[in-house]
């Protein structure tokens, strides 16, 4: 309600701007045409994010200065610092960077957003950039018409050029035709008044457009054609730092709680820079004198020094904020804090993926594995086994023996607390996510989805075999309390697999011999099961309804082990492409796994008749 209310407010201040004066038609639709040329820039920008861009980010935002040179050199090349503030977002949110490196990217995107006013104020203002526009308008429009997304890139890229320099020259020549009949520079306000004002305004500018780079065009344009003053452009420039953060909380909204604190450090930081400019205004001003004239800018050319000021005051808030960047990540962690939620919530899902499909992917996998973290959880509790106890070096039949009470545990709830609403937002956000989606990243997130479905069935079975399993592993009857023991320790065997492969780097990877080895144990184990039941049938040591019990049991232990293996398999591949390839080509079909089978046991005949022999031979 309040958003209409305001685009309504909006809608009436220009109908009546355009009915009083003309001119105004042609400034505004300079800066309509500038936003769509921001637009299109963005989006030609998107078609080259996300893997590439992860490779580059695991190299360049490794330590405080390197993510701060990041969001410089991305900023300049995508002229908005809005775009790398959302992005960043996404990165956080999808946990590919840590919050101290997405502050260090936000400080470096602020110091970068500088570079557009030098290039307006350096040229923008004194070549006809606007016979540059058709052109670039004519080839982006050809290249976006063409299929292959990177072509699509280069021509949004082009176009976005475009629009921005065409953006940039209707805005120029609506303020020279607007000083022929209004001054505004009759509103001017000096003194602290007007600097308070002025950066209001310069905030409430941003607000609406949504960008400070184009406010900044537009504080440019119209201190070239004198129709603000300098004391008062150095107050809009302020106000346009500040309110760019506005954007960056807006997609922190969808965003996880990571999101939502780098959006908060984006806020501090802004706005400490914005009340340190103001409150050194006349030093700053100074400042910009002295080193104006270092450089050889006139004294008069107001568009440049302009530049230099906004330059100078990000620097300084950068200089002012950077020894207090870890004290700034804390303070804002403690007040910000990781909600405790009974029932599951995703960490890593948010709207500002959407927009690029590898870090969508990305925020898939991660929170894939937020959900098999709660799996394995309901799992070893299932089997009444602690998660630190699987995780830790001790034998699995120590742990056994150790851990003769079932752990009480309500699976169902569990599983409706835990998993049920969790796996739904994924399969949720994968139906939004696979629209902009390559075939591979398609066919990378169904079997993700895949794992989780697995992990639904694998739960299943666990609360059917809990029942008996509780009852069972304490019973008096010492062969029906083996048994199921023994159901334990290969469960838990396979548990203790997946932790560890979990941790398995690709450096030295055993993922593929581990997977391999217990499909073979799982025929193994079936064959050795039938044979070792029907001998306690028949010597008496089981009932028939223990028996029947044991049976389904084990089917059910059947099904979570090969579940378990089919979750690995897609959790715990290698990240690397060629080896993943490598470790498909070598996997055994079910064939070759019967073969395996029968070799080792051929294998271990061997052994045995050998063993016999040397008994024989002493």
């Amino acid at each position: 309600m309040f958003r209409r209310v305001v685009l309504l407010s909006i809608f009436a201040i220009l109908s009546y701007g355009f009915w009083i004066s003309p001119n105004l038609k042609q400034i505004t639709a300079g800066v309509a045409i500038f936003l769509f040329g921001m637009l299109a820039l963005e989006e030609g920008f998107k078609a080259f994010t996300g893997g590439l861009l992860e490779k580059i980010l695991k190299k360049t935002t490794n330590g405080l200065w390197k993510s701060m040179s990041f969001g410089v050199v991305t900023t300049t090349l995508m002229q908005s610092s809005s775009l790398v503030s959302v992005i960043t977002i996404s990165f956080l949110s999808a946990g590919l960077i840590t919050l101290a490196s997405g502050i260090g990217i936000i400080f470096g995107a602020n110091l970068g957003t500088t570079t557009g006013a030098w290039l307006v104020a350096g040229l923008g203002l004194k070549v006809n950039i606007s016979a540059y526009a058709m052109p670039m308008l004519v080839f982006g429009v050809i290249l976006v018409l063409q299929k292959p997304k990177e072509l699509k890139g280069i021509g949004y890229i082009l176009a976005g050029l475009g629009f921005l320099f065409l953006g940039i020259h209707y805005m120029k020549e609506g303020f020279e035709s607007f000083r022929e009949h209004i001054d505004l520079t009759t509103y001017a306000m000096s003194g602290f008044k007007g600097l308070l004002l002025y950066t209001l305004i310069g905030i409430a500018a941003t607000v609406i457009m949504q960008s400070s780079h184009a406010t900044l065009v537009l504080i440019i344009t119209a201190l070239a054609s004198q129709q603000i003053t300098y004391e008062n452009a150095l107050a809009l420039a302020i106000g346009s730092n500040v309110g760019t953060t506005v954007t960056a909380i807006i997609g922190s909204i969808s965003a996880n709680i990571n999101g939502k604190r780098l959006a908060a450090a984006h806020l501090v930081f802004n706005v400490v820079t914005g009340l340190v400019a103001i409150a050194l205004i006349a030093q700053l001003v100074d400042s910009v004198d002295w080193l104006s004239e270092r450089l050889g800018i006139a004294s008069d050319n107001y568009t440049l020094k302009l530049a230099v000021f906004h330059t100078l005051f990000n620097l300084l808030g950068i200089a002012l904020m950077l020894p207090f960047i870890n004290k700034l990540g804390a303070m804002i962690t403690k007040l910000l804090p990781e909600k405790q939620h009974e029932i599951a919530e995703p960490l890593y899902l948010n709207n500002a993926s959407l927009e690029l499909p590898e870090m969508a992917l990305e925020a898939v996998r991660k929170e894939t594995l937020n959900l098999y973290q709660y799996f394995f959880g309901i799992v070893c509790h299932g089997l009444s086994f602690r998660v630190r106890d699987i995780k830790s070096y001790l034998p699995v039949e120590d742990i056994i023996k150790s851990q003769r009470k079932p752990i009480p545990v309500n699976i169902k709830e569990e599983y409706t607390n835990k998993i049920k609403g969790l796996y739904a937002e994924i399969v949720n956000f994968i139906g939004k996510a696979n629209e902009n989606m390559t075939q591979d990243q398609s066919n990378e997130v169904f079997e993700l989805r895949s794992a989780g479905r697995a992990m639904l069935e694998s739960i299943k079975s666990t609360q059917h075999l809990h029942k008996n399993l509780s009852h069972y592993i304490n019973n008096s009857n010492p062969y029906i309390r083996a048994e199921y023991n023994q159901i334990r320790f290969r469960l838990g065997t396979i548990l203790r697999a997946l932790s560890d492969m979990q941790k398995d780097p690709d450096e030295h990877r055993t993922a593929l011999a581990t997977l391999e080895s217990m499909k073979i144990g799982i025929i193994e184990a079936d064959k050795k099961f039938f044979v070792d039941m029907n001998k306690l049938i028949r010597d008496k040591h089981i009932s028939g309804v223990m028996a029947t019990s044991l049976m389904n049991d084990h089917s059910y232990t059947n099904i979570i082990a090969n579940k378990l293996i089919e979750i690995a398999s897609i959790l715990f591949k290698s990240q690397d492409t060629e080896m993943h390839e490598i470790e498909k080509s070598l996997m055994l079909d079910e064939d070759e796994m019967a073969e395996a089978v029968a070799a080792r046991k051929r294998s271990e005949n061997l052994d045995s008749d050998k063993g016999s022999i040397d008994c024989e031979d002493k």
